[in-house]
């Protein structure tokens, strides 16, 4: 399987609890598994580090994609396949990833319902919003803007995680 072929940039985005992270570490395996080169990255590794610096105001938000969008960006340009997972809740943000990332990337819209996302609440942050304690939550109290601008959907309150892993694969590297 070259590279080449291979789109290098995968951006996971959806609700907190959706399955982006799970779907791209697992994705990521897959990959690694053939001998290829993969860099993955998410909201939360960044918000502990490089991004800490960020709230969770929109203008926040924005930079936030920024900077994760122009690392993924020195990645790929150093020949990784990049797996990106951010919740990206504006389409103005998907807007400046793509203009960041340009063809090299695909949107990977990782969608589960409220209800689902709140039962796989391992962080705990569905239950801060309703006991009052964490404001701006995306999906909740700040907005999250479906996008008509995907390349895949990948349902994962309806399908398991290895039935969407399967669907990647089919879409973006069958016959590689």
């Amino acid at each position: 399987m070259s590279t080449s072929t291979i789109p290098k940039v995968f951006w996971f985005f959806g609700l907190s609890g959706s399955g982006k992270s799970t779907l791209s570490n697992r994705l990521g395996e897959a990959l690694k598994s053939k001998g290829l080169p993969v860099f993955s990255i998410d909201g939360d590794q960044l918000r502990q580090g490089i991004n800490k610096d960020l709230g969770f105001s929109s203008d926040d938000r924005m930079e936030n994609i920024r900077r994760a969008a122009e690392i993924s960006k020195l990645m790929s340009d150093n020949n990784q396949i990049v797996l990106a997972s951010f919740i990206t809740p504006e389409e103005s943000h998907r807007d400046m990833v793509s203009q960041v990332l340009g063809n090299t990337v695909r949107f990977i819209f990782v969608d589960a319902d409220l209800k689902t996302c709140r039962q796989r609440d391992v962080k705990g942050l569905y239950r801060q919003v309703d006991e009052g304690s964490l404001a701006q939550f995306t999906g909740v109290s700040a907005p999250f803007e479906r996008s008509k601008k995907v390349d895949l959907v990948l349902d994962t309150t309806m399908n398991s995680v290895d039935e969407c892993l399967t669907q990647l694969l089919h879409t973006f590297f069958h016959n590689r």
